[in-house]
């Protein structure tokens, strides 16, 4: 990790933090777009949700490959490509004349965000002295928290005022300019000599995409469709064969013993289950909102607000109480409330239910959510030592990813079977057990969290570090999220 002169580092923080909040308002300002998105391509609800699996897939397959390219090749100009990468998909989403042609395009996109988000945070540590990284990464998160907060809204005023087409459109003038400044500004960083793992990175990437596409197609088709099958049966051969060869391995992506840690196993089953129903719920109750309740895209945005503004507000408090009474407590609390207001808000919600009526839920989902969002990584990465916090604040974001698309593709199969009748009417019959699925399984992240030792080993300053990252941001990395 190289320290950059005192020159460098305004524009290391500010580069970086543009090109994180670049992708993480991306990610939520399509949510909103979505309904949209529908009506130009006549699109199926399922096809709809892999606008959102596509990004996220590529984004959780991505990550360790991208860091490890960054510290083989160069961190700047891994991060550059990644900027560059995600202007031009971006640009070809705007442009896609069909849905399958967007699809394409958010996966590419998600390639990118998979080398912008991690190396940027490298990139900004390698940049500033350790007793100064953890100020300069709770301002790059809190940034993140600002895209994610106002996410839904923004998309809103774009596709209402404008259309659809521009919330991708906005990324571009953005993008090509912080490209140019970080070749101009950015010094280059290497990371410590190590073997690529290239098995591991195809096996993983291929096994991940084929497991989660599977799961697609059959819980919207059933088990008689032969591609959904096939797909399903290579996605578990290919992780079979990807944790066979990492026992193995010489460097391997995932250091499989991480996992004989009770806490962090632990901690990243809360992750995935917790990242999963943030991005499950996101999308449907988006959904909800403009095709249920008739709201406009602008109203379903500021309607959502109690929900996603909570985190800046409640999650910086959450990290500091989780180091006076432990994660353990903490983290379940969170995810129990989040379970709670998602419960409470399926089983209310109807098309001639009042807004005033939903509010509490999602206030109280809101706080669960940002009481669990800055714990979860930190009690990870504080169960494993110094040298292995890189690959397991790796391990975590990419199972924050696959939450995503797990529990996302397994609401969408809940909501397909029940909605029979279309309409209003019928979207309100898939859409309550839905989200009651996802607040089963936040409810199962409870369990999880309980499983996390009581006093689990104090967190380093990386570990602080993370935490003031999370205070920041929800998901995602939602679908990010969660992201």
């Amino acid at each position: 990790m190289t320290i950059g002169t005192r020159k460098t580092r305004g524009w290391t923080l500010a580069l970086t933090s543009i090109g994180f909040f670049m992708v993480a308002l991306d990610t939520l300002v399509v949510v909103t777009a979505l309904p949209a998105i529908q009506r130009a391509f006549g699109a199926s609800f399922a096809m709809l949700q892999w606008t959102m699996n596509a990004f996220t897939l590529a984004y959780g397959a991505g990550i360790i490959t991208a860091s490890a390219l960054g510290d083989a090749l160069g961190r700047r100009r891994v991060f550059t490509a990644g900027l560059a990468l995600f202007s031009i998909s971006s640009m070809a989403c705007a442009l896609s004349p069909s849905i399958g042609a967007l699809i394409i395009a958010r996966t590419v996109q998600g390639l990118a965000a998979a080398m912008v988000t991690p190396l940027s945070l490298t990139i900004l540590a390698a940049a500033f002295p350790p007793e100064r990284r953890g100020t300069v990464v709770g301002i790059w998160g809190g940034i993140g928290g600002l895209a994610v907060a106002g996410g839904p809204l923004v998309g809103g005023l774009i596709t209402q005022g404008l259309d659809w087409h521009w919330v991708f459109w906005i990324n571009v003038p953005i993008g090509v300019l912080a490209v140019l400044l970080v070749r101009a500004r950015l010094p280059e960083s290497r990371g410590p000599g190590a073997r690529f793992d290239l098995a591991g990175v195809l096996s993983s990437a291929f096994g991940a995409v084929a497991l989660l596409f599977g799961l697609s197609r059959l819980g919207e088709r059933g088990w008689s469709d032969e591609i959904g099958v096939v797909a399903f049966g290579c996605g578990v051969v290919a992780i079979a064969a990807f944790i066979a060869w990492e026992r193995r391995a010489a460097a391997p992506l995932v250091p499989l013993h991480l996992f004989r840690n009770r806490t962090f196993a632990a901690a990243n089953a809360t992750s995935f289950l917790m990242i999963g129903t943030l991005s499950a719920a996101a999308f449907l109750l988006t959904q909800y909102l403009q095709l249920a309740a008739g709201h406009s895209a602008v109203g379903a945005g500021l309607r959502m607000l109690p929900w996603t503004a909570a985190p800046l507000a409640i999650a910086p408090l959450a990290g500091r109480l989780s180091d006076r009474i432990g994660r353990r407590s903490v983290l379940a609390a969170g995810t129990f409330l989040q379970a709670v207001g998602l419960g409470w808000f399926a089983a209310r919600a109807g098309s001639e239910t009042s807004y005033a009526e939903l509010v509490p839920a999602l206030v109280l989902a809101g706080i669960g959510i940002a009481t669990a969002l800055p714990v979860a990584p930190t009690a990870a990465l504080g169960a494993v030592a110094p040298a292995d916090i890189g690959k397991a604040s790796g391990i975590n974001s990419t199972l924050q990813r696959f939450g995503g698309a797990f529990v996302l593709a397994v609401a969408v199969a809940v909501f397909s079977s029940h909605n029979t009748i279309g309409g209003a009417a019928g979207f309100v019959l898939g859409f309550r057990p839905a989200l009651a699925v996802a607040a089963a399984l936040s409810a199962l992240a409870t369990v999880t969290a309980l499983a996390i030792a009581r006093s689990p080993s104090t967190a380093a300053t990386p570990a602080r570090s993370l935490e003031r990252l999370a205070s920041g941001v929800i998901g995602i990395t939602v679908v990010g999220t969660k992201p």
